[in-house]
């Protein structure tokens, strides 16, 4: 039942936008609004079903750690 709200709103919300985005001509925003509205509606849904979506942040703490590592033995 989740899924199907979250499909609704995402097509009320591009009901609302995309008309107006292609009337101006903006194409670029509109394969960006797209696709940020497929990813968000993607991760809502999966998040509905209980599926394990991985937090960001722990890949940008993996990058920098080995960073962070050499800067806190530097100043040790």
């Amino acid at each position: 039942m989740a899924v199907i709200g979250i499909l609704a709103i995402a097509g009320i919300i591009a009901m609302a936008e995309v008309p107006r985005l292609r009337r101006k001509g903006h194409k670029k925003e509109l394969w960006v609004f797209m696709l940020l509205l497929l990813l968000g509606t993607g991760i809502s849904i999966a998040e509905s079903l209980s599926v394990k979506v991985p937090n960001p942040i722990d890949g940008i703490a993996y990058l920098y750690k080995p960073i962070n590592d050499f800067i806190q033995g530097i100043l040790k």
